[in-house]
């Protein structure tokens, strides 16, 4: 049960009605409210005095009219069935059910388990292998069979872990079986990852409480706080994320932090300053160790150590952060001018100009078409995106996302998150219309399973066409104006990662360009300032922005004219020439040089100095008329970024797709990924090490896979509170056509004008055959420019085991 139904942001009053509208699998749109007219220019070919006062005369009947009914997406059917579909909820019932019957596996439920029993942590569809799809999709080949990913997590021994298994064929038969899903990844462990948080609820009631509890007169003394697990706790503690995995220990460090009082999600800009390090290495708390604890830069090996220090006079005692109106994200300070008047705002005043197959969750827009999945792990997912009828990429998809912080205390030093170990799925929560996305968009649900059931976010992935603030196209002559329209369309979805919200934005346009966008706000992870110039500005009495990388890896699989495709590399390089009609004299000039990636040894390198180095993938068996070969450009759309760090201390060979801008492989059935989710849990041996990836294949004339990195080196300011704004937290890759066609494509919307004039006076305005508003049949409903907000629900959850569709509840959750 994955993507749903389109839901407007006033659907589904009641659990009876989502379960009826879950079913239908509709799409649905705000009801309509008149509130204002629209306008638009005349026929093609009219003279300017007759163009004026047709839009005068179509003015005048616009406000006559009355409103049309909501116009619903246009409905289209796919031309094939999706075969990145969720999971039903009956299929996703039964392999619960399934799983629980297997004796071997020793199952327990998750609100009966206890840390040493094994539990089923996830369940979803399993995409199917390239080969099989192109299969299905281009020949006549069977839809391939169906089968369930499924992780287990085993903590029912001495050594716990988490392993991936594959069970099907789904819908479950007497022909369904399991068997570990191994053959994705570099680690020849079964598709075995240890689990180093299966002690995670005694790690704090056992460990950490007790350890803050030895202390707590000095925390009130500091902060007038404790943290012991209690209602009335003023602070918290938590620490590194990857834990320090070496010599075959396990350590990690945690540190102190304010709890708002309000709610507002401010703690992580409320650090306080005492770190402490323990060796949890193993199962028996017994043998765990407590290493020190650091205050002010000094290191104290001892609890008693720590206090005979603090208690003694002239000890240095530094003040905490605290909330307040600074981390506070509502309106705040005088109101700007003319601020309480309507701004501007975009329509869809004839409804959407793209179809869907809510059914397929397949999507057509002008000469696009794609299928949309989703999962647990990375969320959002394209496949199989077609321009004109032919195949441009096969997929382009989240692989992970890393934030890798530096600082000089050890909570900064040792903090690289990994997302996908949380999961980008679970945390796309409902989107605001009118905010996140335009009023008028359509809305898809979608779900994922934790803990034998299965959650909806409503309304979480938003599709849309809207309008630059630029045209696509210009020009002016002594004769005439032309300006081309720059629309262009949307699929969005937003994910609440623990303090940053990240934006994901995929942007199809006329002249068949395709753009993938990150955004990112919310709350910075901040360090407590104590002498730290090095690594981040003061920003608030006690606080300094901790510097961190973002880097975000995505999947770009062409397949341009086929699947034998090249990397093409052109760079604009300084040259000195000498010419025939130069007269023996050398001139100072630029020209082209050309070259092809010829194996994966050379296939990782980053975006080249001045921008200088263009990024072609090409069909080298495809030529233009001109004799050019066809293909599409790779090249930032923003700023990029890939891994400052140099070998990371943090993450080992957990994420070497951080390395470089851009690495090309070959495509292989067994490197669908980039990462694991898991990959922090064995950061030396994680479950996928993609440097391994690189073993010399050629790559020339064949099916291959970009891996291309986005992202943003952060140094938080004064401007960074509340929140990151995400004007400057921007990163993209766009992908646009080069001698792809013979003339740029956008030149078929008939949204562009030409103006004739002479001597002063407009002669004619070319319209082309756009929309005639003398013709118009109904008025601009306002209605959906001002949505109701009222309306905005969170988490639908519905059981699966036992599977109890009739009886669904509420809940949202978020990992902080």
């Amino acid at each position: 049960m994955g993507l749903l139904n389109c839901i407007s942001p006033r659907a589904i009053a009641t659990s009876a009605l989502l379960l009826t509208t879950l079913a239908q699998d509709v799409f649905a749109r705000p009801s309509p409210e008149p509130k204002a007219a629209w306008i638009r220019k005349g026929p093609a070919k009219k003279k300017l005095a007759n163009t004026l006062k047709r839009a005068v005369e179509g003015q005048r009947r616009a406000t006559e009219l009355e409103s049309c009914a909501e116009t619903l997406t246009t409905t289209t059917s796919a031309k094939k069935v999706n075969i990145w579909a969720p999971l039903t909820d009956v299929e996703t019932a039964g392999v619960v059910e399934w799983l629980f019957a297997q004796e071997d596996l020793n199952l327990t439920t998750t609100e009966e388990a206890t840390p040493w029993d094994n539990t089923i942590t996830l369940v979803e569809a399993l995409w199917p292998n390239k080969t099989d799809a192109l299969a299905f999709l281009d020949g006549n080949v069977s839809t391939p069979p169906k089968y369930a990913h499924v992780v287990l997590d085993h903590r029912a021994s001495e050594n716990p872990y988490y392993i991936d298994i594959f069970v099907g064929p789904v819908p479950v038969t007497n022909e369904t079986a399991w068997k570990p899903l191994a053959y994705p990844l570099t680690k020849e462990n079964g598709g075995k990852v240890r689990n180093l948080d299966a002690d995670s609820d005694a790690l704090f009631t056992d460990w950490l409480y007790v350890h803050s509890e030895s202390i707590a007169d000095i925390t009130l003394d500091l902060w007038n706080g404790t943290a012991l697990g209690l209602e009335n706790d003023t602070l918290d503690i938590w620490g590194i994320d990857p834990l320090w995995q070496d010599d075959g220990r396990i350590i990690r460090w945690d540190t102190f932090w304010s709890l708002p009082t309000d709610d507002f999600d401010a703690e992580t800009l409320l650090p306080l300053g005492l770190f402490l390090m323990s060796d949890v290495t193993g199962r028996d708390i017994s043998q765990w160790k407590l290493e020190g604890w650091l205050y002010n830069n000094i290191f104290y090996e001892t609890t008693e150590d720590f206090r005979a220090a603090y208690w003694t006079e002239g000890f240095v005692k530094n003040g905490g952060n605290v909330e307040g109106d600074w981390a506070r994200t509502d309106q705040q300070g005088p109101m700007l001018p003319l601020d309480t008047a309507y701004p501007p705002v975009t329509v869809a005043p004839a409804g959407s100009r793209f179809a869907v197959d809510a059914e397929a969750k397949y999507v057509e827009w002008m000469d696009f078409s794609f299928y949309i999945g989703f999962s647990r792990d990375t969320g959002l997912a394209l496949y199989d995106i077609h321009y004109q009828g032919k195949r441009i990429l096969y997929e382009l998809s989240l692989q992970e996302a890393l934030a890798h912080y530096a600082g000089n205390d050890p909570m900064q030093s040792g903090t690289a998150y990994l997302d996908t170990f949380y999961g980008f799925g679970p945390y796309a929560f409902e989107l605001v219309p009118g905010y996140d996305c335009p009023a008028y968009a359509s809305y898809l649900n979608t779900s994922f399973y934790v803990a034998e059931t299965s959650h909806t976010h409503i309304n979480s992935i938003c599709l849309f066409e809207t309008e630059a603030d630029f045209p696509l196209q210009r020009h002016t002559t002594s004769k005439y104006v032309s300006v081309t329209k720059n629309t262009y369309f949307v699929v969005r979805s937003v994910s609440t990662v623990g303090n940053y919200d990240y934006t994901f934005s995929y942007s199809f346009f006329l002249d068949g360009s395709i753009a993938v966008e990150v955004r990112a706000s919310g709350y910075i992870q901040s360090a407590y300032y104590a002498n730290n110039e090095d690594y981040g500005f003061h920003i608030n009495d006690f606080l300094s922005g901790s510097m961190h990388d973002h880097v975000l890896n995505f999947k770009v699989d062409f397949d341009i004219l086929g699947t034998n495709n090249s990397v093409q590399l052109m760079s604009l390089v300084p040259a000195t020439e000498t010419y025939a009609w130069s007269k023996g004299k050398a001139r100072n000039t630029m020209k082209l040089e050309r070259s092809f990636i010829e194996t994966e040894d050379d296939g990782r390198f980053n975006w080249g100095a001045n921008s200088a180095t263009q990024v072609l993938v090409v069909n080298e068996n495809e030529v233009n008329k001109y004799g050019e070969y066809r293909g599409y450009r790779v090249l930032p759309y923003t700023g990029t970024s890939h891994l400052t760090v140099k070998n990371s201390s943090n993450l080992g060979n957990a994420a070497r797709w951080a390395e470089f801008d851009v690495q090309v492989t070959k495509q292989k059935d067994t490197e669908p990924r980039s990462a694991h989710p898991f990959n922090s849990q064995d950061t030396a041996d994680p479950p996928i090490d993609f440097s391994l990836f690189f073993d010399g294949e050629k790559v020339r004339d064949e099916d291959l896979v970009l891996w291309v990195n986005l992202g943003m080196h952060h140094v938080p300011h004064t401007g960074d509170l509340p929140n990151t704004v995400m004007t400057t937290a921007h990163s993209g890759i766009q992908l646009t056509p080069s001698n792809y066609f013979d003339y740029d494509q956008s030149r078929r919307t008939v949204n562009q004008v030409r103006i004739d004039y002479d001597n002063g006076t407009a002669t004619d305005v070319v319209t082309f055959g756009q929309f005639d508003v003398a013709n118009a049949t109904c008025a601009l409903n306002f209605a959906a420019v001002e949505p109701n907000l009222a309306g905005y629900q969170g988490d639908i959850v519905v059981r699966k085991f036992p599977f109890d569709p009739n009886n669904p509840y509420f809940e949202t959750e978020s990992i902080v």
